[in-house]
């Protein structure tokens, strides 16, 4: 039967070039019974097909991520001024390796629902980086050694879209930081923030933090690892709503980046609980012979404490060297305030 049927639109002289088809006399005898047949069904749009497919239980669909270039929201309250950054660089050293590439989207968003509101400002730009491009730089990113002979960047139009942020969110901040600090001092005073460590993906019902891979459970796919687009698929994943939250991702960081946070160190914790920490998320610190983690507020390292003090010192007492860092020294890699927290038996 006929009824109902989608045509796609297909070319019937590729598919009867395609291997294993049919001989033609045996297309044309199917022709010749079935005259419904003879009239190809009008061809859909792309986004018809998509629309049909997604219909269907078996078939996920992914679209090309268009950058928005303005939002219509009207803001609720107060705005803040949002800059999302990225970096390609020759490597991943920020003491040896150089920057080749910047991007920045600014925006303004709503603070109390964490949306974007009005016009989007961008820049991208190259930077030759007086060396040669590595071999495994150059096939991450695309971005030769004749793509940058002479580029620099437009430091005065840098800090015009820094000036005056609230806020400037990058998906690996403890990486693109540094970086950024070499080459612009003034980011060093502004507050960041970083997506990818500052929300627990895992309980918004994610089994990867990549950014390519959070775009896509959003239907989305883009040109990654070219800092203009990794900016614009940020600010699409940030702006949607994370599961079971009733905010998105956006609202998240505004609202994490107002609360300190800590680097805690179990110290002296009894080399039998090594592999109780390492569950928990404690990492190893080889050169201060110590495990730590990482806490956002003063809730966080009050629970965590507690947790300690049962779970790994068996109810004796400990004191505990934390590091306390605001969202002006977070990800920088400069120490944060020293202080000690007390448990006592």
């Amino acid at each position: 039967m006929t009824t109902g049927q989608l045509g796609f639109g297909f070319d019937d002289e590729a598919l009867a070039a395609a291997p294993g088809a049919p001989p033609a006399r045996v297309r044309k005898a199917k022709a010749a019974a079935a005259p419904a047949l003879a009239t190809a069904a009008p061809a859909l749009s792309a986004e018809a097909m998509a629309l049909a497919l997604e219909r269907h239980p078996d078939y996920k669909v992914l679209r090309r991520l268009v950058p928005a270039t303005r939002f219509d929201h009207q803001p609720a309250g107060p705005v803040a001024r949002i800059v999302i950054l990225d970096t390609e660089t020759t490597g991943l050293d920020a003491s040896r390796d150089k920057v080749v590439e910047l991007a920045l989207v600014c925006v303004q968003v709503d603070t109390q629902t964490g949306q974007a509101t009005g016009p989007v400002e961008v820049y991208d730009g190259l930077r030759d980086p007086g060396m040669p491009m590595p071999k495994i730089a150059r096939e991450l990113t695309g971005i030769t050694d004749d793509m940058l002979a002479g580029e620099q960047l437009d430091m005065a139009r840098i800090a015009a879209l820094l000036d005056g942020a609230d806020l400037v969110i990058a998906h690996n901040a403890g990486f693109d930081r540094p970086f950024v600090e070499d080459i612009l001092p003034h980011a060093r005073t502004l507050n960041w923030a970083c997506s990818f460590a500052d929300i627990d993906w895992t309980a918004a019902g994610h089994s990867s933090a990549k950014l390519s891979y959070l775009a896509s459970a959003l239907g989305w796919f883009y040109d990654a690892h070219r800092a203009e687009m990794d900016c614009h698929a940020l600010l699409t994943v940030l702006l949607a709503e994370l599961p079971g939250t009733g905010s998105n991702g956006m609202a998240h960081l505004l609202a994490s980046s107002r609360q300190p946070s800590y680097r805690l160190q179990a110290t002296g914790a009894p080399f039998g609980a090594k592999d109780l920490l390492k569950a928990r998320g404690y990492r190893w610190d080889g050169e201060g012979k110590v495990w730590h983690t990482r806490l956002g507020g003063d809730a966080a390292l009050q629970a965590e404490c507690e947790w300690l003090q049962k779970a790994v010192y068996g109810g004796r007492a400990a004191r505990l060297a934390w590091e306390r860092h605001d969202a002006a020294s977070r990800y920088s890699g400069r120490a944060g305030v020293p202080g000690w927290a007390q448990l006592n038996a």
